[in-house]
């Protein structure tokens, strides 16, 4: 077991009195009181509770918070409490179970855009954006390790672990509150460059499948459309076309799980390395090169474009990340274009 004490680094008691073997059981800290910043306003207590408390559990929480031990300028307050700065906030003593720390390396990554309200990056494929679901970290904890000082870092959105391309982050809570007020109103534009496999006929097409997404025995998020899913639209726009395989550019007009994923593969157009929902057998024969292209050994799906109003400017803006190596390579392997 170890003391919660990232409030005020602390316990009360010196390093000799913890030292001495006839006291065996640990002595909790006494309360700490935070002060809430710029940054922290506008949440619930009950989820900046659950943030700066990690590993009390989620019963725990609220049992505090019910009890009245948890106090917001002196006064009892109940879950549904949004935080505004300058609060000062008591914060009850509390253990938590000892974890096996993992290290996490710090790590920058390709800056599209950066300044004190966003931070706007070119993911590489194979990277997760968090940890979880058997992945010990990812960007966001790898950003924070490297930005130590950063008083606050969130992701805007996800994308795919296999997928690359735009990825923004924001710096402080009103990007981020903003942003999604802007994704959830259907005010952003996102575009996606990929490869679908087969013989692509429309120069722009709408796909509307609703999608249901669970979750399988072994663990593992998977969607698959089904008419009482969430109904999802992506207008697909044919850039290039080959004899085998389709350049296109998806549009995302709802940004549900998986969705461009699903809606190709659905209509009979995988994504060329898509090991979840594409063409197994043909996926692993683009790993190696042949006599008429280059290896494919990742998923051709690449987030180029966002389209988003300023969080504090209000001007709006237009962001791109150039097409990844291995994906333009593999393209130019195919040779020209066909007409269409």
């Amino acid at each position: 077991m170890k003391d919660l004490e990232r409030f005020s680094g602390k316990t009360g008691q010196n390093k000799a009195s913890q030292a001495q073997p006839a006291s065996p059981a640990p002595v909790l800290p006494q309360a700490q009181f935070v002060t809430i910043t710029e940054e922290e306003a506008g949440q619930r207590i009950d989820n900046y509770l659950l943030r700066v408390c990690k590993g009390v559990p989620k019963s725990h929480i609220y049992r505090i918070l019910r009890s009245g031990e948890v106090r917001v300028n002196k006064g009892r307050i109940d879950q549904l409490y949004r935080l505004v700065q300058g609060d000062l906030v008591r914060i009850p003593p509390i253990r938590v179970a000892e974890k096996n720390e993992v290290s996490v390396p710090a790590a920058e990554f390709s800056i599209i855009f950066e300044d004190s309200h966003l931070l706007v990056i070119d993911k590489p494929a194979g990277v997760a954006v968090h940890g979880g679901s058997g992945v010990s970290f990812g960007v966001i904890e790898q950003l924070r390790a490297s930005r130590p000082d950063a008083k606050f870092l969130e992701l805007v959105h996800r994308l795919d672990r296999e997928t690359s391309g735009l990825l923004l982050l924001a710096k402080k809570r009103s990007a981020l509150t903003s942003l999604h007020e802007q994704m959830r109103d259907g005010h952003t534009d996102k575009r996606y460059l990929v490869l679908a496999v087969g013989d692509w006929k429309n120069k722009r097409q709408h796909v509307k499948l609703s999608l249901h997404k669970y979750t399988t025995a072994d663990g593992e998020r998977r969607v698959t459309v089904a008419a009482d899913g969430q109904p999802s639209h992506t207008v697909f726009s044919l850039l290039r076309k080959f004899e085998k395989f389709a350049l296109l550019e998806a549009e995302l007009k709802t940004g549900r799980t998986h969705q461009i994923r699903v809606h190709l593969a659905s209509s009979g157009f995988p994504i060329a390395g898509d090991d979840k929902y594409g063409d197994f057998a043909l996926n692993k024969a683009l790993q190696k090169a042949d006599a008429t292209r280059g290896a494919l050994k990742r998923m051709f799906l690449h987030a180029h474009q966002i389209t988003f109003t300023h969080p504090e400017s209000g001007k709006r803006m237009t962001l791109n990340a150039p097409l990844a190596a291995e994906c333009d390579r593999f393209l130019q392997s195919l040779g020209p274009a066909l007409p269409h």
